[in-house]
């Protein structure tokens, strides 16, 4: 089998070589066709005929005209039909040099769009078999001029036939590859999605509980000589702020393990039934925060919920590192209609600097997040002082089956 592989790449390799083999074949099969007289007393008779020498040129003609069938089929097409009308009209109709028209039809069928085959198909084949029945020294009705019809045909047929189950082919094999980039497009977004994601919630964990804990140290580091006992307090703050980032972030590093690694934490996404709880770190750790809800009862997809509890989480953590130490902020949370709004507030002199702090990628990973969701997010300074976030988000997602 593989050599038989082989020697089809060769062939295909050196088409001209090829083209020149089927012109011999060709040529011999119309040189022994035009020996043979298909009816005789008993039977086929071979020999007794010999072909007109006007005959023998315009086949051997006609098979050079092969030659270069892929390279011009229609010229080659114009050759052999020529001759072959030639030969219809002044020689021996049972001289089968049509067969060299034949071989060119078939090669433009296969080569060019269905409307060329059929133009060029009907006028070969309506001009040489009107030349064999009117002009040809046979009857209209003989086997000679009823072949010249049915082979040319045959030729223009099974070309078009070539041709489209090669189109086929090669139709099925485009899909194939546009299926298999399709995948590999797939995968690359999610991939990237995922880190994306992985990203802003190590940044969201981060910077809220480090700047926690940074907050909590200086305290320590300033009263535990004349206070003591208000070191230990912050201490303590310091330790549980730190068990509290280590806890997060191995639960979002376990997200990166394989599936044969050892499971990571369940503890559910952190969400808006913990507000009380994100706010009181805030609380003590020196920033006055104020809270006012009235969305009781609203059940909110896991994806929007963790979004707000992070928008707030980040947007409390700017307000403690941008706005100085005597800010207040305020936090609301309402329902209205199909969407949940959110508004961090703070009455401090600063705002959050350019990027390269930090502030800017909280910034960036709020939009991203509401962006996620569908829904729209705007910040800037307050008139008079102080910073503003608000986010509204939709309470029904598109992977939400049914509002909340």
């Amino acid at each position: 089998m593989s050599t038989l592989d082989g020697a089809r790449r060769r062939l295909k390799a050196h088409p001209l070589v090829l083209d020149a083999a089927l012109a011999a074949g060709v040529l011999v099969c119309m040189a022994a066709g035009s020996f043979v007289i298909p009816r005789g007393e008993n039977g086929v008779t071979w020999g007794l005929r010999t072909p007109e020498p006007l005959s023998l040129l315009l086949m051997l003609l006609g098979a050079a005209a092969l030659v270069l069938r892929r390279r011009a089929p229609k010229a080659v097409l114009a050759v052999t039909g020529t001759v072959s009308l030639v030969e219809c009209v002044t020689g021996d109709p049972r001289a089968p040099v049509a067969m060299s028209a034949v071989v060119a039809l078939y090669t433009v069928a296969a080569t060019t769009d269905r409307a060329t085959t059929w133009r060029l198909g009907l006028l070969t084949t309506t001009v040489l078999t009107a030349a064999a029945v009117l002009a040809g020294p046979l009857p209209w009705y003989a086997q000679e001029n009823l072949g010249v019809l049915a082979w040319t045909g045959i030729g223009a047929t099974a070309g078009d036939a070539v041709r489209s189950r090669r189109a086929v082919v090669q139709a099925i094999r485009d899909r194939a590859e546009r299926a298999e980039r399709t995948r590999e497009e797939e995968a690359r977004r999610r991939v990237a999605e995922e880190r994306l994601r992985i990203a802003r919630d190590l940044h969201d964990v981060v910077a809220h509980l480090i700047a926690l804990v940074n907050v909590q140290a200086g305290v320590a580091a300033h009263v535990i000589d004349k206070r003591p006992d208000q070191a230990k307090e912050a201490l303590a703050h310091v330790r549980e702020a730190s068990r509290s980032a280590l806890d997060e972030l191995r639960a979002t590093v376990g997200l990166l393990r394989q599936s044969g690694d050892p499971a990571a934490p369940t503890e559910p996404a952190p969400g808006l039934d913990r507000l009380e709880e994100l706010v009181a770190t805030f609380r003590s750790a020196g920033l006055p925060v104020d809270v006012a809800r009235t969305d009781q009862g609203t059940a909110l997809p896991a994806a929007v919920d963790l979004a707000a509890y992070r928008i707030v989480q980040e947007a409390l953590t700017n307000v403690r590192k941008h706005a100085g130490p005597h800010a207040r902020a305020e936090v609301s949370v309402v329902r209205v209609g199909p969407h949940v709004e959110l508004t961090v507030l703070d009455d401090g002199p600063g705002r959050p600097g350019p990027p390269g702090d930090g502030g800017g990628h909280g910034l960036l990973g709020m939009r991203e997040r509401v962006a996620a969701l569908g829904g729209t997010l705007t910040t800037g300074p307050r008139y008079g002082g102080g910073f503003r976030v608000h986010a509204i988000l939709p309470v029904k997602t598109t992977a939400q089956g049914e509002s909340a």
